[in-house]
């Protein structure tokens, strides 16, 4: 061969990663519970070998430089807020420039058989999917944080688990995978969605099985839970569930299950990153593998604690794609660093509040409304005014995309029904389309009063 070809079992060390990053149980008995010193001073050290790799990654280098940031400078944690944040506009205009991967990957595919690794890419819901290049020890550290995360909501090693997850191109479903079946030695049933597993098929599989958990959206679990009432079945009584690891509606997901539901947090590029304890006051952010700070949504300052601001997260873990003060605009409130009633010192932050900007999480997919009119107009039949509202129906989240016409009334559903059919196929969600004549948005839009066009409302 005229590459260097070197397998998964000779490019990592298993029992370095482990003393890294400690894996379940054994986490919750140790690093979990290690004092503010300790985990300070280990974010120190790996801050400083992470901003020194990054500045050898193009993206990084040219953003520090301008700023006038040198990796040199980083004496303290508190030195991490003199590096330039950045935004998903920045990643976008990284791969406009270089694409199909931008300039801001610390891994390369040119060296792919000496350093294997996968690509995964965000969901395309702002326009061009991001790509991020995980090396195989960010996958398997990620999949360690992965199945802390699992762990501390009930799954247990050697349970038989359901992933109703879509795997696809989406990080999403092979991150629990890989920590289910690696580090938890958990039987993963590999149903997919609803699309590739009918609904009653994956009840039965939940059954057959004795199945702990079905990991998908909230939606989907309640949507299961009719399902297996129209089969005279009890979602309470006639499963084996022991944990709801599901992004929905807590209160109504513990009323349907009888389970408690812990909240979690994390993201495309760096995976699973706070868990909350039982005593819910907080998430605990994993401090071994991130530095998270809020800022100001405007001006980008970091703002005092419990104040709400967006999340800026820094991985301490990556060696593929670092993130270095990535302002991922997710608002949230950084607590002060005390001692949890579980026994923690790791650092917290509020659940997830909302967005800098507006993007809306649908069923566990992050979309933009100005992306849903992108997708939506491109029917000929369709003037250009759109807004779209996020509404609650029938106990379930749902997007509407109002949109406009000069066709006949006659033709309105047909051009619904078409332009859902392309929202779906390009978001992997349904969103709900209403078309009506020329002008009839005006009072939401503001579009002849006001200096720029409204286009969306969140109503929930």
């Amino acid at each position: 061969m005229s590459k260097k070809f070197r397998r998964l079992h000779e490019v990592l060390d298993y029992q370095a990663l482990m003393r890294a990053h400690v894996p379940p149980p054994e986490y919750f008995e140790s690093d979990y519970l290690i004092g503010p010193e300790a985990i300070e001073k280990r974010q120190l050290e790996r801050l400083k070998k992470k901003v020194a790799a990054a500045y050898q990654v193009p993206f990084y280098k040219r953003r520090f430089d301008a700023a006038g940031f040198h990796p040199d400078q980083v004496k303290s944690l508190a030195d991490l807020s003199r590096a330039p944040a950045y935004r998903v506009d920045d990643i976008r205009k990284s791969i406009e420039a270089n694409p199909p991967l931008g300039d801001y990957q610390g891994a390369s595919l040119e060296n792919a058989a000496e350093e294997p690794l996968r690509v995964y890419m965000s969901g395309a819901t702002t326009g061009a999917a991001r790509p991020t290049l995980y090396t195989h020890w960010d996958r398997e550290a990620g999949a360690i944080l992965t199945a802390r995360a699992l762990y501390a909501q009930g799954i247990r090693p050697g349970d038989v688990v359901i992933n109703a997850w879509a795997y696809s191109t989406h990080n999403g479903a092979f991150s629990m995978d890989e920590a289910l079946h690696r580090w938890l030695s958990c039987v993963v049933l590999t149903t997919g969605t609803g699309n590739v597993t009918s609904s009653r098929r994956q009840v039965e599989l939940a059954r057959q099985y004795k199945a702990t958990a079905i990991l998908t959206t909230g939606d989907y679990l309640l949507h299961l839970a009719d399902v297996a009432r129209e089969m005279g079945l009890d979602p309470k009584k006639d499963f084996n569930l022991k944990a709801l690891p599901n992004i929905g509606d807590r209160e109504k997901l513990e009323e349907t299950f009888g389970l408690p539901v812990y909240q979690s947090y994390g993201f495309h590029e760096v995976q699973w990153v706070a868990i909350e304890c039982p005593a819910r006051q907080g998430l605990h952010v994993f401090e071994d593998a991130f530095i998270a700070e809020v800022v100001d949504k405007e001006t980008g300052e970091p703002v005092p604690e419990g104040t709400l601001g967006s999340l800026c997260i820094t991985d301490l873990y990556k060696t593929g794609s670092s993130q270095v003060r990535y302002n991922i605009q997710d608002l949230s409130a950084l607590m002060p660093r005390e001692k949890c009633a579980c026994g923690s010192w790791l650092r917290r932050i509020a659940p997830f509040a909302g967005r800098a900007d507006n993007m809306v999480k649908l069923r566990g997919v992050n979309i933009w409304p100005e992306a849903i009119g992108e997708v939506a107009l491109q029917d000929h039949r369709l003037e250009n005014e759109y807004f779209v509202r996020a509404v609650r129906q029938a106990e379930r989240d749902e997007m509407i995309a109002h949109v406009t016409t000069r066709a006949p009334a006659s033709q309105y559903e047909e051009i619904a029904r078409s332009t859902e059919g392309r929202l779906k196929e390009r978001f992997g969600v349904r969103i709900l389309v209403e078309v009506s004549a020329v002008d009839s948005l005006d009072a939401w839009t503001e579009v002849k009063t006001a200096p720029k066009p409204k286009r969306f409302k969140d109503e929930r």
